[in-house]
């Protein structure tokens, strides 16, 4: 079809320089592909160098700690990607031996791989003819074909990747499958995209009919629920503080934090004071209890905004089980409180 031909020339014109396009090595694509779900390709890109860096092959990925993979990923979020990777590098190397599965239909077997990831590393890698459908493909194909199913219903994905693999052109997946999503990352935007000098501008039914702004379709979102975080930050006399790791499944599952109190409101300073009192998170007496006004913040998730503070407790005598500051920093935390780490001086 002209539109598949179009697409890689201009693809072949404009793409970007990227680590990952220079390669068919799976590990390299697979990294590339789980660090930019949810992540733009600006913010991933560090954290794929640093990644490739401490390890360079899956077998250096299998063999680390979860805490080193878990640190390396520390501000780059959805943390249960991070896990998953670490679990199917330790699959990949004891199963396979180190080989990654050739075929989309095998690639979804491992954990964190979703219908996606898995097409994309069978056509990137081995040029297998099966599409890629991302936010991008959506887009793009809303627009150019004027499809009106909304993207968040269940029909949507079956629609889409039909049409997507009629697009295919023979022996072309690999570049195909990135240059639509090349295409919708730098020309088809979401938001004001450059319509005048697109290479479809003839041709495009959302442009013909002044429908770009109304395609996609979605349906609006989830309701985002609000929580209010109160991490105690205890100081003892040898300088020495308090950490855990959460074993609570969900957000940070396996980072580590402060003792927290969480409440289902924000409730005055006094109020929280008594709870910190009250919930003798130590034994050692308080000398001093003050709230962190500077470190206060908000932290927006996809379906959670946390309202964040942060209490300094001095107390007397040695905290048992307590941590040396130098200690803590190397453990990985959430990078809102890993933040708030930084800027302390102890």
């Amino acid at each position: 079809m002209n539109f598949s031909k179009s697409l890689i020339q201009w693809y072949l014109l404009n793409k970007r320089d990227l680590p990952w396009r220079n390669t068919t090595d799976p590990y390299h694509i697979w990294l590339s592909e789980i660090m930019l779900q949810q992540t733009r390709v600006a913010q991933g890109l560090p954290y794929f160098l640093r990644f490739t860096e401490a390890f360079p092959t899956v077998f250096d990925l299998a063999e680390a700690e979860e805490e080193q993979v878990l640190k390396l990923w520390q501000g780059l979020g959805y943390y249960s990607r991070a896990r998953n990777l670490h679990q199917t590098a330790q699959k990949i190397a004891s199963d396979y031996q180190g080989q990654f599965p050739q075929s989309y239909s095998e690639l979804l077997q491992l954990k964190g791989i979703g219908d996606y990831t898995a097409a994309a590393i069978a056509s990137f890698a081995y040029n297998e003819s099966v599409p890629v459908v991302d936010g991008n493909v959506y887009r793009v194909l809303a627009r150019y074909f004027e499809v009106e199913t909304d993207i968040a219903s269940s029909d949507a994905k079956k629609e889409f990747t039909a049409l997507a693999r009629e697009l295919l052109p023979k022996g072309e997946a690999n570049v195909f499958n990135q240059a639509i999503m090349e295409f919708g990352a730098l020309q088809c935007v979401p938001k004001n995209p450059d319509c005048n000098h697109c290479i479809f501008n003839d041709s495009c039914a959302a442009l013909q009919k002044k429908k770009v702004a109304a395609l996609p379709v979605k349906s609006k979102k989830n309701k985002v629920k609000d929580r209010w975080f109160h991490y105690v930050i205890f100081a003892d006399e040898q300088h020495h503080t308090l950490v855990q790791k959460r074993s609570a499944k969900g957000i940070w599952h396996n980072l580590y934090e402060f003792p927290l109190i969480e409440t289902t409101a924000s409730e005055p300073e006094a109020d929280v004071e008594k709870r910190i009192a009250q919930q003798k998170l130590v034994p050692n007496a308080i000398q001093s209890v003050h709230r962190d006004a500077t470190a206060s913040t908000l932290h927006k998730l996809s379906h959670q905004h946390l309202h964040i503070d942060f209490w300094k407790v001095r107390v007397k005598g040695t905290l048992k089980g307590g941590t040396d500051w130098e200690s803590v920093k190397k453990l990985p935390f959430p990078v809102v409180i890993f933040n708030f780490i930084e800027k302390e001086r102890y």
